[in-house]
């Protein structure tokens, strides 16, 4: 399927949660705190905008706030929330749709790289944030490490979660770095609901390098928006990429 298909009007009447999940508090609050110190007095752009779930309370902290999106569903459900002089979105795709300005922070957050199926894609992605950028500006991703030791030899599947009326599944192809997270739920009869998203699944390395093709150097990693430290065992991360104080040929490739 492709990505406009899958988050139609269907998925964005559903997105939202409000007070739970990645809208729980503890999850985004981390979230909104470290962009908002990070955006300073300077404009920002969200790639996959979405409902609004972060550049809504960002907005709400007085930072300047655009966005990029693909889906136009997700889009009208961001606009029940705020009009488009408060936070103007563009639609299209992250890696090569272009929001009018020049700003100071980009931030891509919740895995949503992942949602570009092809390497270059995601290198795409880089150069067109460093187009949107200023010189010194920074480039934020948040991002899971692939689970890829929870997989036993010869096995191309992996339950990430089970709950009352969930599982949540992971089908792997590990030759393109391709999984499709397939989330079930259902209720005391024989029916249930699946919704299925592909990703390809980056290597926390392979993004530096992803980084550095477009004119970035990593300054900073965490295991979490609270500034954690990241290990081995992070099981994801919050990675600031940042441009020279002078732009360099590389980013404008």
């Amino acid at each position: 399927m492709r990505q406009d298909e899958i988050w139609n009007a269907e998925t964005a009447e559903r997105y939202d949660t409000p007070g739970t999940g990645m809208f729980a508090p503890e999850v985004l609050d981390p979230a909104v705190d470290r962009l908002a110190a990070l955006a300073g007095d300077g404009p920002v752009l969200e790639f996959a905008i979405g409902t609004g779930r972060v550049a809504v309370p960002l907005a709400g902290r007085g930072v300047r706030v655009s966005g990029i999106e693909l889906s136009v569903p997700m889009v009208e459900r961001l606009r029940s929330k705020a009009d488009a002089a408060t936070i103007p979105v563009v639609i299209g795709d992250m890696a090569t749709a272009t929001s009018p300005g020049e700003y100071s922070l980009v931030y891509l957050v919740y895995n949503t790289i992942s949602n570009l199926l092809e390497q270059a894609e995601q290198v795409a992605c880089f150069r067109n944030a460093a187009r949107h950028l200023k010189p010194g500006g920074r480039f934020v991703i948040e991002l899971e490490v692939p689970e890829l030791r929870v997989l036993p030899p010869g096995q191309r599947a992996a339950v990430f979660a089970t709950e009352p009326g969930y599982v949540g599944v992971d089908t792997y192809d590990v030759l393109r770095q391709h999984l499709v997270s397939h989330h079930f739920e259902f209720g005391d009869g024989r029916e249930a609901r699946v919704f299925r998203s592909p990703h390809r699944y980056v290597w926390p390395s392979e993004l530096d390098l992803m980084g550095e093709l477009a004119g970035f150097t990593l300054e900073h990693r965490h295991a979490d928006w609270s500034g954690a430290e990241f290990t081995a065992e992070s099981r994801s991360h919050v990675s600031i990429y940042r441009l020279p104080a002078r732009p360099t040929h590389l980013a404008s490739h």
